[in-house]
C-alpha cells in the first residue's frame, strides 16, 4: 500500500490578495480598504520554552493568512473564510468580555477586543474576510497568522502607528498573544506571533522571552542559508490532529510555573543560564561531571533540589515529581541547545546542527511527552533516511515534524514517510517547501 504526498504550495501575494477581496467584496457587496497578510512560522530549534522565558529559533514561513478589512463606523463585526465562505459570524464588541466569541472568529474579534481592553477605544467594528495557505491544525500557528494579520490591518484600517516599527510591532503581538490567550482559550507563550510579526527574509529570529527585555534587546535576526549549506528543510505535516486547548499545553506550563516556585525564580530560565552557562554543553549531555565551578549549579544539582523541595515543601507524590524533573530537563537543555544550533549552523557545521536537532526532538518525545505516533513515525522514518537531524515541531500533541536533509532529497524523504504511515495505517502526510519568509505586511 502506498501514499502519494502533497506539497502544499505557498498561494503567493497577489493570488492571495485577489481571494481575499474577492471573497470581501462578494460577502460585504463593497470594496476593502486593503489587504494585509502575516506568515505561519516554523521553529527550527526552542520547543516550549517561550513561556519559560526561554530562547526560541524560528523563522517565518512564505505561506501566508490573508486578510481584506474595511473599518466600521460602529461597534459590529463581521468576518467571513474562505474555507466556509457561505458563513459570515457576526459579534459586537461592545460589552464583549472573554471568552464570549466561540468557534475561528473568536482570533480576529479578540484582538479587536484586545486593543479596546489595552485602552485603544478608537478602534471600533470591521468587516474582513480571509484566505489562507497555512495548514491548519498542522502545528504551524495558522492561528497566529490570523491574530497578526487582524492586528496588522486593524492598526492600519484605525491609525494606531504601531505596525511601521519593530518596537510597534511587539504592542500589536500583545493584542495578538492576548486574543488567543484569553478570548480564543488557546494558550500560547509568544513565540509564535513575535515569528509572524518580526522575522526577515533569509533568517531566524534568536527570540529572548525574559520579561523586561526591549524589543531591540528581544530579537536577533541569525541569517539562515539552507542552499548555501547544501542542505533543505523539510516541514511536514503529519495531520494528525492537532490541539492545544485540551489542557496539555496548560498542564505543562503549570507545571514549569510550579518547580520555579519551588526553585525559588521567577522562572525557569533564571535556572537554565547558571547551568548552561556553567556546563556549557549540558544541552546535549546530562553528564555533570565536567570541569565547573564549585559554586556553580548543574542540571543534576538542580533536579535534586527540586525533587526535594517538591517532595518536603510540595507534598508531590513520586511520580508526580518524576514528571515534574522532566518537564523541568527539557526546558533546561533546550534553551541552551538554540544557541549552540545558531553556532554549529552558523558555522557550517550541518552535522553538529543536525544533531542538536535529534536532541531536542528525543528531549520532546521522553522528557516533555508531547508527541504522538504520527510525529514518532516522521522523526525515525527521516533519520533513517539519513537525514541530519530530525524533530516534531510547533506544541505537539499532533502537527507538524521538520528535518534537515541533504539538497535535493526532500521529496523523497517525504514518500518514505507516507509509505511508513501507510504500513501504520495513518493517513497520508502533506509538505511544504520552506524557505525563511518575510513578516507581516501590507499587500495592498
Amino acid at each position: 500500500m502506498s501514499q502519494e504526498v502533497e506539497f502544499i504550495e505557498p498561494m503567493g501575494d497577489d493570488a492571495g490578495a485577489d481571494r481575499a477581496s474577492t471573497l470581501f467584496t462578494e460577502s460585504f457587496s463593497e470594496e476593502p480598504m486593503g489587504v494585509w497578510a502575516a506568515p505561519g512560522r516554523v521553529n527550527l530549534i526552542g520547543e516550549h520554552t517561550d513561556y519559560n522565558a526561554g530562547l526560541c529559533l524560528p523563522i517565518a514561513l512564505p505561506h501566508r493568512t490573508y486578510i481584506a478589512l474595511a473599518p466600521r463606523a460602529d461597534t459590529r463585526v463581521r468576518v467571513v473564510s474562505d474555507i466556509n465562505p457561505e458563513e459570515i459570524m457576526e459579534v459586537d464588541l461592545a460589552g464583549l468580555a472573554a471568552g464570549d466569541v466561540k468557534g475561528w472568529a473568536a482570533y480576529p474579534v479578540g484582538v479587536a477586543w484586545a486593543l479596546r481592553e489595552m485602552g485603544f477605544d478608537q478602534v471600533r467594528g470591521f468587516d474582513a474576510a480571509f484566505s489562507s495557505c497555512v495548514p491548519l491544525g498542522s502545528g504551524l500557528s495558522s492561528s497566529a497568522a490570523m491574530t497578526c494579520s487582524t492586528a496588522l490591518a486593524l492598526d492600519d484600517a484605525f491609525s494606531l502607528g504601531f505596525g511601521s516599527t519593530d518596537a510597534g510591532r511587539v504592542k500589536l503581538i500583545e493584542a495578538a498573544i492576548k486574543s488567543e490567550n484569553d478570548m480564543a482559550g488557546a494558550s500560547t507563550g509568544g513565540l509564535d506571533q513575535n515569528a509572524s510579526m518580526r522575522c526577515e527574509a533569509g533568517h531566524a529570529i534568536r527570540l529572548d522571552c525574559r520579561p523586561g527585555l526591549s524589543a531591540v534587546e528581544s530579537v536577533t535576526q541569525e541569517p539562515v542559508d539552507f542552499a548555501a549549506a547544501g542542505v533543505e528543510l523539510l516541514v511536514l505535516d503529519t495531520q494528525a490532529p492537532h490541539q492545544l486547548n485540551d489542557g496539555q499545553y496548560a498542564e505543562r506550563r503549570s507545571t514549569c510555573e510550579r518547580a520555579a516556585a519551588l526553585l525559588g525564580v521567577d522562572n525557569l530560565r533564571v535556572v537554565a543560564d547558571q547551568v548552561n552557562g556553567a556546563a556549557g554543553s549540558a544541552s546535549t549531555s546530562n553528564d555533570s561531571s565536567e570541569a565547573v565551578p564549585s559554586a556553580a549549579p548543574t542540571l543534576d544539582s538542580v533536579l535534586e533540589q527540586l525533587t526535594e523541595q517538591a517532595r518536603v515543601v510540595g507534598g508531590m507524590s513520586d511520580e508526580e515529581i518524576e514528571r515534574m524533573t522532566k518537564r523541568v530537563r527539557h526546558v533546561i537543555t533546550e534553551i541552551g541547545r538554540v544557541d549552540e544550533f545558531v553556532d554549529a549552523f552558523g558555522h557550517g557545521d550541518i552535522e553538529t546542527a543536525g544533531q542538536l536537532l535529534d536532541a531536542s526532538g528525543d528531549s520532546l518525545r521522553y522528557d516533555y511527552e508531547v508527541t504522538v505516533p504520527e510525529l514518532d513515525v516522521a522523526v525515525d522514518t527521516a533519520r533513517a533516511e539519513g537525514a541530519y537531524g530530525a524533530r516534531m515541531t510547533g506544541g505537539g500533541f499532533g502537527g507538524s515534524i521538520i528535518a534537515l536533509v541533504a539538497a535535493g532529497r526532500s521529496k523523497e524523504v517525504a514518500q518514505k514517510i507516507a509509505d511508513a504511515f501507510a504500513d501504520h495505517g495513518f493517513g497520508a502526510p502533506r509538505a511544504l517547501p520552506v524557505q525563511p519568509a518575510a513578516k507581516a505586511e501590507r499587500i495592498r
